[in-house]
């Protein structure tokens, strides 16, 4: 399933609905969060984690939870890569699939790029990564955790 081709980027828009996308940070997909966090982003990730607890996302994190667990307490600071109505990432080949898609003229069209991405998270090589991300950042030490990624066989 090639996400890019069924997703293509909108155009540029700073109007109010637009901006209002990035209240909610859009989510990357797996290879698009991997790419992010090998050009120093990583910082600036949280981690979302399904409500069924059966897989998780990387995604930009809300102003202020960043390297957390997404939390609601942070959900109203918006997305920590939107400065002055305008995204920073736009145009640097880092920006969430989500995010390069919605747009006010195609409102509704949304969930089902959310879902697509979602059935990427939820693979083993996703959590792999998710994993890595963990590891390098200090995320599971901070939570107490001790996580190694799995072998291979």
């Amino acid at each position: 399933m090639d996400l890019k081709t069924m997703y293509p980027p909108s155009e540029p828009c700073s109007c109010e609905t637009c901006v209002s996308y990035c209240k909610r940070p859009g989510w990357w997909t797996p290879e698009e969060a991997e790419k992010a966090i090998e050009c120093g982003f990583a910082g600036r990730m949280m981690l979302e984690i399904a409500p069924e607890f059966n897989f998780a996302v990387l995604s930009p994190a809300f102003k202020g939870n960043e390297l957390q667990y997404s939390s609601r307490v942070f959900a109203d600071n918006g997305c920590t890569f939107l400065m002055n109505k305008r995204c920073e990432l736009f145009n640097t080949g880092f920006q969430p699939l989500e995010c390069r898609f919605c747009h006010h003229k195609r409102q509704g069209q949304g969930k089902m790029c959310h879902h697509d991405i979602e059935i990427l998270w939820n693979t083993e090589k996703a959590k792999r990564i998710i994993v890595r991300w963990g590891n390098n950042t200090g995320f599971w030490l901070k939570q107490g955790l001790d996580v190694h990624e799995r072998k291979r066989s």
